[in-house]
């Protein structure tokens, strides 16, 4: 059984920045893909970054030049850092591994941008 766990979120003013975590029960590196994604009230689960292992990583259009997705193998953790953050990216972020068909989630973390 796969485990995710998030950390990280918070309320953060316009224009903050706030860094999420993602720990991994497993190797990272038996993934094809780790990522994030979010979901804001009323509106359907969204990709915001991912990292296809070993090949490229994606960014949506709404957060590319402000927030960076990375890994670290060596403790099984995925980064989301996010900059420059703006009230539209308030969601709950949910962490992602997929392998095949295999598709594991966290719990998610609540990020509020807000003055």
């Amino acid at each position: 059984q796969v485990q995710l766990v998030e950390s990280g979120g918070g309320l953060v003013q316009p224009g903050g920045s706030l860094r999420l975590s993602c720990v991994v029960s497993r190797s990272i590196g038996i993934f094809d893909t780790v990522g994030w994604y979010r979901q804001a009230p009323g509106k359907q689960r969204e990709s915001v970054a991912y990292i296809r292992i070993g090949r490229s990583i994606n960014y949506a259009d709404s957060v590319q030049g402000r927030f960076t997705t990375s890994k670290d193998n060596a403790k099984n953790t995925v980064y989301l850092q996010m900059n420059s953050l703006k009230p539209e990216d308030t969601a709950v972020y949910y962490c992602n591994a997929r392998q095949g068909t295999s598709n594991h989630w966290g719990q998610g973390t609540q990020v509020t941008v807000s003055s």
